[in-house]
């Protein structure tokens, strides 16, 4: 018999950037959970593409909405368009990011540092701050719970050499989300960071097709392999479902056990 917090039947899940890799993986397992999944991305065509995917996983129903989140405007109204739609939004995934570097820190220019910020720090600003008000709005109403995620990565962590903005927008919102929990624990909200490894998506695709990293990194992670958007769907499910409900404020780096070997 089905471990019953695991089904999200009648919840509604925000993921953002999930039309593909991470995102798409998480959005696949709660969707297969019959939650109502809904998808921002900015392109629309892709977004349609992963919804007619989606559609066929679980009961819940699934929409998507064309959202650059650098954009405060668009998250402002697609969020209180999701809720429109949806009447509720329980969980929200802020994994739409970006990662640009630079040939060495001293040569890195404030154009890639403002390109990060943009999107990893002000876009999941936006996107959790609509998502808490919905939240917090309902919680009191009557209706406490909910889930607020924010993917990070190892970089927030570990030494990113040459790609320091790229970390310090992880780090900042690994500390952004333990604000969240602590201050909204009252209403049932609970707040987590994921911090993934190194995972086979369009974001690793250089360093997929290197030799040399083939060779010197990848044997390092005690899972010999590649992370896949497919091993971030447990940890979407748990984080969604009510069996987290006392889980906040906390950091689930999956890594295939890199940063520990």
């Amino acid at each position: 018999m089905t471990y019953l917090p695991f089904d999200l039947s009648g919840k509604t899940v925000v993921i953002t950037g999930g039309n593909r890799g991470i995102g798409l993986g998480m959005a696949e397992a709660v969707a297969a959970s019959n939650a109502n999944v809904v998808i921002w991305g900015r392109n629309a065509e892709a977004n349609a593409s992963a919804a007619a995917h989606l559609e066929a996983q679980g009961t819940g129903s699934v929409k998507s909405w064309a959202v650059d989140v650098a954009e405060e405007e668009a998250v402002v109204a697609a969020m209180a368009e999701t809720e429109a739609h949806f009447g509720r939004i329980d969980s929200c995934f802020a994994n739409a990011g970006i990662g640009q570097g630079a040939n060495s820190f001293a040569e890195m220019s404030t154009e890639i540092w403002r390109k990060n910020m943009s999107v990893n720090m002000e876009g999941a600003f936006w996107t959790l701050r609509e998502a808490a008000k919905s939240i917090v709005n309902r919680a009191k109403a009557g209706d406490p719970g909910g889930s607020l995620v924010g993917v990070a990565s190892l970089a927030a962590i570990e030494g990113a050499a040459r790609n320091q903005a790229y970390a310090a927008t992880k780090g900042g919102l690994i500390s952004m989300l333990k604000g969240i929990a602590v201050e909204y624990a009252r209403y049932g909200v609970r707040a987590n960071a994921i911090l993934p490894g190194w995972i086979a998506t369009d974001m690793t695709e250089a360093a997929q097709d290197s030799d040399v990293f083939a060779s010197k990194v990848i044997p390092r992670v005690p899972a010999k392999r590649w992370g896949e958007p497919a091993d971030f769907g447990g940890i979407s499910v748990y984080l969604a479902s009510d069996a987290s409900s006392y889980h906040s404020g906390d950091t689930f780096v999956v890594d295939g056990g890199y940063a520990i070997f």
